[in-house]
């Protein structure tokens, strides 16, 4: 509302007054805000705060005086505020509450003026020169004396214009007064105050500056991006339009995968962007989870024992069979195929996340435009995924075709035992000393003495010596001997020499639906165990390596390039349309709304930038 008469402002004021706190005197701390435009008066900005009250009336509190104290507080504790401590020329400066409170927030008074008020009322033979002449309690800024209308001039109407004319001829006519004019005044008040403000804006100038350049700077690239209305534009010119933004987003989402491009709110200065993030993917997170693999995940003792019966039917046979190894390490291959086609999926969850990003700012005018633009790259990478998929699918079927056992890089049956024998010779000159043998057991057949062994040890020498034919079957410890053991065929023959006799008949349990080795694993098996996870671990490898090289290539080739090189294609293709392209470019509603709102703002920031270069100019001739 608007009011050109300042009694109609103070009727307001006492209405407005008695709406908030009542007709008997309460107080609130809700402000009332008053703009006063007129080519007498400066641009300041004054909170005028009430008085302190020392004894509740009325309406108020019985704790008034701690609330008005809080309230100016809570204004004067800005460091930016000017305080105009108010006190009474007709009384002891030294008993100002004012004062008191402005030096509990600012101590050096460096932005503190004191304001003298009812000069007129002193005492004949007294003045306020002292406290003008900053005598008795320093301020750095000093004080000022006003003279303001009593309460019969407000009775009687009388302007403002008149009081300060009256107030001026007071301090021209008082012999104290007339040598301290620059400090005497409404008018030299304001000029004080506004003189601050200036001084005020100039330190603060060059951060103002480079602020409202700034937003200025903001507001044009989102005017650019909102551009004219596309209803003042021809067909021909849509068509182009939307070609453009077709082509930026392709471009912006290819550079984006090469690393040369950058987002809109520069978060590529914060962490990985684009490219860079595929790359983690497969450095850091399908990577060291591949290789984290155990070769022996899912995969005990007692399965490879299993496998290896298993594929000797029903008799022992003399060597480890290779059918074991060649079914187990196809079980442990088929694990790498999951971990792949995840691959994909991050990849392909990112390359989603990097379309977005790379959108246009002008989109934000098109919601029809952007959101065919999202369906159309999501169906073209979910085309991309399929073919990715099968590869490294066909990766793994690869390697499961064929078990080349003559990689280069394959350890072999020769060096696994050959390994698992060293290993057990350095594992028996670092383990404990050997206990003494009993008697007898230091001679062997041949006559010669018997080393210091352990079972296991013994085991590995007496099965490659099997392997490479250096024993026969009538030596002790040999491959017959490690079988069938002397004591355990003295075992045998007792058994079947009492079968003869009814008493002693034995009946043999019923055979179990299935069947596991229950018995304690013997040394020979320990050690075909052993030999075949050395070549189980030396095979995975193999394949490991070649499946951490292969997926990153085919994800790069099937998903990452292709949608690259063809995604600017498919969304001409899909989308420019001779009979869609208006309904492409429609605006929303609230697009012309922003567009005035941005140019208001655009013209109030270049009135501030000129308003700063003007207090600019200001301090430069006040230099002068």
């Amino acid at each position: 509302e608007k009011f050109y008469s300042f009694d109609e402002i103070r009727d307001e004021i006492v209405r407005e007054t008695d709406r908030s706190t009542g007709r008997n005197k309460g107080i609130s701390n809700k402000s009332i805000n008053l703009k006063i435009y007129s080519p007498r008066v400066l641009n300041l900005t004054l909170v005028d705060l009430p008085g302190i009250t020392k004894v509740s009336v009325g309406d108020q509190p019985v704790d008034i005086e701690d609330q008005i104290r809080e309230m100016c507080l809570h204004y004067i504790s800005n460091p930016n505020a000017i305080i105009l401590a108010v006190t009474a020329g007709n009384t002891d400066l030294a008993n100002s509450d004012a004062l008191k409170m402005a030096r509990s927030v600012d101590p050096e008074g460096m932005r503190t003026i004191g304001v003298l008020t009812k000069l007129d009322l002193m005492d004949p033979g007294t003045d306020a020169s002292d406290m003008l002449n900053n005598r008795i309690i320093p301020l750095r800024r000093g004080y000022v004396g006003v003279i303001n209308r009593g309460q019969r001039d407000i009775s009687q109407r009388k302007s403002i214009t008149e009081g300060l004319r009256k107030e001026m001829e007071f301090f021209k006519s008082h012999p104290a007064y007339r040598s301290l004019q620059h400090r005497c005044g409404t008018t030299n008040l304001s000029k004080m105050l506004n003189s601050i403000l200036m001084h005020h804006i100039r330190d603060c100038l060059p951060e103002i500056k480079n602020r409202i350049t700034g937003m200025m700077a903001d507001i044009q690239q989102e005017l650019d991006a909102l551009g004219t209305p596309t209803g003042d534009i021809s067909r021909a010119t849509l068509g182009g339009s939307l070609l453009g933004l077709l082509s930026k987003f392709a471009a912006s989402f290819g550079n984006a995968v090469d690393g040369k491009g950058s987002s809109a709110d520069g978060v590529e200065m914060n962490e990985l962007y684009g490219g860079a993030r595929i790359s983690y993917i497969f450095n850091e997170i399908f990577g060291r989870s591949l290789m984290a693999i155990d070769p022996f995940d899912g995969l005990t003792d007692e399965d490879i024992r299993t496998a290896i019966c298993n594929a000797n039917g029903p008799r022992p046979s003399l060597f480890v069979p290779e059918i074991s190894f060649d079914l187990l390490v196809r079980r442990q291959i088929s694990r790498l195929e999951q971990p792949g086609l995840q691959c994909i999926d991050l990849v392909y969850d990112e390359l989603q996340r990097m379309s977005s990003q790379c959108e246009p700012t002008e989109l934000q005018r098109f919601p029809d435009l952007r959101d065919r633009m999202c369906d159309t790259v999501s169906n073209l990478l979910r085309r991309c995924v399929s073919p990715t998929q099968m590869m490294i699918s066909n990766l793994i079927k690869v390697e499961l075709a064929y078990i080349n056992t003559s990689h280069p890089d394959f350890i072999g049956g020769s060096r696994a035992v050959a390994q698992l024998m060293e290993r057990m010779s350095r594992e028996e000159s670092e383990g404990s000393p050997t206990p003494p043998p009993p008697p007898n057991a230091g001679k062997r057949t041949g006559g010669e003495a018997d080393e210091p062994s352990t079972p296991l040890a013994d085991a590995v020498g007496d099965y490659a010596d099997t392997h490479h034919g250096d024993r026969t079957d009538g030596e002790k410890g040999g491959l017959m001997s490690f079988i069938f053991g002397g004591k355990k065929e003295t075992k045998r023959r007792s058994s079947i020499g009492g079968l003869g006799s009814p008493s002693n008949m034995v009946k043999l349990p019923q055979v179990p639906d299935t069947m596991r080795n229950t018995e304690m694993p013997t040394d020979r098996e320990r050690i075909e165990t052993e030999i075949i996870k050395s070549l189980i671990e030396s095979y995975f490898n193999i394949v490991r390596k070649n499946f951490l090289d292969m997926v990153p290539k085919t994800i790069m080739y099937f998903l990452v390039n292709h949608s690259k090189d063809s995604i600017q294609n498919e969304l001409v293709s899909e989308l420019y349309k001779e009979n869609e392209i208006a309904d492409l470019l429609r605006e929303t509603d609230d697009v012309a709304q922003r567009r005035k709102t941005c140019a208001e703002m655009r013209g109030l920031l270049g009135r501030a930038l000129e308003i700063v270069n003007e207090v600019r100019d200001f301090n430069t001739y006040a230099a002068k």
